[in-house]
């Protein structure tokens, strides 16, 4: 299917891993990293209104960050460095609410991953230094962010740390109430 090659998350509905085929001669390489016709002919035809990019060193734990209302799909990839990419499905009514699934994203593999909306996101940065990009299909809102421990026991997801890695999270991370305490997603006024 043009130059992707996408994959379904057998685990959660929604979720795709999407690799794009790239061309690459003695001058290095070139691909496309999004295209709305090959998207919408996977099934994916979201209407992206923002990007965005982060730069993070190793160790940094980003997430999980969602919105309330204004709840955003994402199409997330390391453009540098390597990540370990988390989502956690909030979607009340879900055969899969509360389970967590996580993706390595390789600036050198160029693998994206696309997260509906409806779930909480986070990544830890496994390499030196990682920068990060994701487009949305919602934009930023400060005041309807909230987020969830990445550490939740609840949860219990399988972060890949490795012995002696320290973890930098930023204070407001480290207060995110705990998942038991019960997520409200509210649909949009339209």
């Amino acid at each position: 299917m043009g130059q992707f090659n996408f994959e379904k998350c057998s685990d959660i509905e929604g979720l795709y891993t999407i690799e794009p085929k790239v061309f690459t001669d003695q001058r290095g390489h070139s691909l496309e990293t999004y295209n709305y016709k090959d998207f919408a002919e996977a099934g994916l035809d979201m209407v992206f209104l923002q990007e965005n990019q982060s730069q993070s060193t190793k160790g940094v734990l980003r997430g999980l960050h969602f919105q309330k209302t204004y709840q955003q799909g994402k199409l997330v990839r390391a453009i540098n460095g390597e990540v370990f990419d988390v989502v956690v499905d909030l979607r009340e009514g879900s055969n899969t609410y509360g389970k967590w699934f996580g993706v390595f994203l390789y600036a050198e593999k160029k693998n994206m991953f696309y997260i509906p909306e409806g779930f909480a996101h986070g990544f830890l940065v496994l390499s030196d230094t990682a920068e990060f990009a994701y487009k949305l299909t919602d934009y930023y809102h400060p005041e309807d962010e909230s987020g969830i421990p990445w550490n939740d026991p609840t949860i219990g997801i399988d972060w890949p740390i490795p012995e002696g890695m320290n973890i930098i999270t930023s204070e407001r991370d480290r207060n995110h109430p705990a998942f038991h305490e019960g997520i409200s997603l509210r649909p949009k006024e339209k």
